[in-house]
C-alpha cells in the first residue's frame, strides 16, 4: 500500500487572544488572511499566513464545544504556542484506509469549513476534511492530516507576499529527551520520511518542498537559542518554528523598523524572535 502522507501542509499556533496575536504576527511582516470562523461544532476561528506550498495559522477558541475541549485544556496548562503539525494528503478517507493497512491508527474523518472574504467583496468557502493520528503513533505533540477541498480559497495570490521576505516553512524544532528515537517515529508517518544526524540533533525529511522536523534535546535547544528564556521556549513539545526567507538582512531591517527585538544565531544566517512576539512559539527566520 502506498503511503499517503506527502509532507507538512501547515502548522497550528494555538493562541489565547486571536486578534491580539494577529497584530503581533502582522508586525513581524507577515500578510494575514481575513479572520475566518470555522463550522459551529469547531468553536474556533483563525488567521492564515500563506506561502507557495504551505502555511501556518493562528487558531483561537471563540465558543466552548466538545470538539475544542482539548485545545482549551492545552491553553490552560501550557499557554499559547505551536500545538499541531498538519500533514499533506489527498483524499482523507483514502488516506485513513491506506494508513490502517500500514498499521498506523487514525481517527474518524471530520468535515468542516469557513467563509473567506474575497478582494472583490464576495465571499468564498474554504472546506476541509481531516483525520488525526492516534496519540500513540506520535512521539511528541499532535499531528493530523488535512484534505483541502477548495485549495484556491486558501492559497490566495494576494496573501503570499510578505514584507519580511518569508517564503516557506523551513523546520519544526521539537524538544525531546530521545531525539533519535523520536525522529524515527516521526519519519514513519511520512512517505518520504527518513532521518539524518545534524549538528544539534536529528532531522526528519518529510517530503518535497516540505518543512523538516528537527528533534533536539532541551539542552541543545537552550544552547542554540541562547539569549532566549528557556522556560518560555520549552513549555511544550514544539520549541520553535523556522521560516525560510530570501534575504536575512532585509528581514532584520523590517524587524528593526517595527522595534521588534531579535537575536542573531551563532552561524549568522538566521535571527529569532521571542515567543511573546510570535504567537507563543519562538520564530526563527533562516536565509535559504
Amino acid at each position: 500500500m502506498t503511503h499517503p502522507v506527502k509532507g507538512v501542509d501547515h502548522i497550528v499556533l494555538l493562541v489565547s487572544d486571536l486578534d491580539a496575536a494577529a497584530k503581533r504576527i502582522a508586525a513581524l511582516g507577515f500578510t494575514l488572511s481575513p479572520r475566518g470562523t470555522h463550522s459551529p461544532h469547531m468553536g474556533s476561528a483563525n488567521y492564515t499566513i500563506i506561502f507557495s506550498d504551505d502555511y501556518f495559522e493562528l487558531l483561537g477558541v471563540i465558543a466552548e464545544t466538545p470538539r475544542n475541549a482539548g485545545k482549551r485544556k492545552l491553553l490552560a496548562e501550557r499557554g499559547e504556542g505551536m500545538s499541531a503539525i498538519a500533514c499533506r494528503i489527498g483524499d482523507a478517507h483514502e488516506a485513513r484506509a491506506s494508513l490502517a493497512e500500514l498499521g498506523i491508527a487514525t481517527s474518524d474523518v471530520m468535515e468542516f469549513s469557513r467563509p473567506l472574504p474575497l478582494p472583490d467583496g464576495s465571499t468564498g468557502t474554504a472546506a476541509f476534511s481531516v483525520t488525526t493520528f492516534e496519540q500513540r503513533e506520535v512521539p511528541r505533540g499532535e499531528m493530523f492530516m488535512c484534505e483541502h477541498k477548495t485549495r484556491d480559497m486558501v492559497w490566495r495570490p494576494e496573501l503570499m507576499t510578505h514584507a519580511n521576505g518569508a517564503l516557506a516553512l523551513s523546520g519544526i524544532v521539537v524538544a525531546s529527551t530521545s531525539p533519535e528515537e523520536n525522529a524515527r517515529a516521526y519519519a514513519r508517518l511520512y512517505a518520504a520520511g527518513n532521518i539524518r544526524e545534524v549538528e544539534n540533533g536529528f532531522s526528519v525529511t518529510t517530503g518535497e518542498k516540505s518543512a523538516s522536523i528537527i528533534c533536539m534535546t532541551p539542552a541543545a535547544i537552550t544552547e542554540y537559542y541562547s539569549g532566549m528564556d528557556p522556560e518560555k521556549i520549552l513549555r511544550g513539545d514544539f520549541a520553535a518554528l523556522q521560516i525560510a526567507v530570501a534575504d536575512i538582512a532585509a528581514t532584520q531591517a523590517h524587524l528593526q523598523s517595527k522595534s521588534i527585538g531579535f537575536v542573531k544565531s551563532k552561524c549568522g544566517k538566521s535571527v529569532f524572535v521571542s515567543p511573546a512576539d510570535s504567537g507563543g512559539t519562538l520564530t526563527e527566520f533562516i536565509q535559504i
